[in-house]
């Protein structure tokens, strides 16, 4: 598959997208996936084509990183697929296979971009950087608000506001509400956010994802009514966005 160069000392992405990365060799996807975490991405992975179908199907992504040699369905006949629902998501092929005819196939396929093994990480942050800037090119990055009600967050400028005041929120706190607000119809255990959000900060932890979200209805909720939180308690589940009027 390739030797992978991971350079972590990189500038830091203008905004946090979610990303699919499809891979079938796992020690090459957790390197890939922690670069791309480290840039404040939220990153899923899937080892073969059908499981990344089935992501496709049922989430909503920004960018996906696809493999061309894959089990069971082929990088090339997801890319047909996924082109095929007309998803409005941005894909960059990430291969082996550097032949002209491939990369053509690659591009007239569907894909954003193409970029072959091995690779240096930097270069893969510049691509993804470059598809993320362009106008539409990802569906609620790059300029997007994220919005609940009366909620408003805008990942570019950093900046929180309901009912158009201000709200400061640390890092994390902000990047754990974001995470929120780009999934709004999802229950997530604690487990999964932590994976999803924080997987490589050495307090993640269930004590620390509850500190976080305390802080964040603190700063955010319009009463002390556990009912009417942002952040909805589901028993036994996990946490979901609540629906704002």
């Amino acid at each position: 598959m390739g030797i992978l160069s991971i350079i972590t000392n990189v500038a830091t992405c203008e905004t946090m997208a979610k990303i699919l990365l499809v891979e079938d060799d796992q020690d090459l996807s957790m390197m890939v996936k922690a670069g791309l975490e480290g840039e404040r991405h939220v990153v899923e992975c899937a080892f073969d084509g059908d499981e990344a179908m089935h992501l496709l199907k049922s989430e909503e992504y920004d960018l996906v990183v696809l493999d061309w040699q894959l089990p069971k369905l082929s990088g090339i006949d997801v890319l047909k697929k996924l082109r095929q629902m007309s998803k409005p998501v941005s894909v960059i092929m990430l291969t082996g296979k550097s032949g002209i005819d491939h990369k053509e196939e690659g591009i007239d396929t569907g894909a954003d971009d193409y970029l072959t093994k091995p690779f240096d990480m930097r270069e893969l942050h510049a691509r993804l950087r470059a598809l993320l800037r362009r106008p539409g090119g990802a569906a609620g990055v790059t300029g997007n608000t994220l919005v609940a009600g009366d909620l408003e967050l805008d990942p570019v400028k950093y900046r929180l506001t309901r009912g158009g005041k201000d709200i400061h929120l640390t890092p994390k706190d902000f990047a754990l509400l974001e995470f929120f607000l780009r999934n709004p119809d999802h229950v997530f255990s604690v487990q999964t956010i932590l994976s999803r959000v924080w997987s490589y900060e050495s307090d993640a932890s269930p004590e620390g994802l509850r500190a976080a979200i305390r802080r964040i209805r603190k700063a955010v909720d319009l009463s002390d009514d556990p009912n009417e939180s942002i952040i909805e308690n589901v028993a036994r589940v996990g946490y979901r966005l609540r629906k704002l009027s």
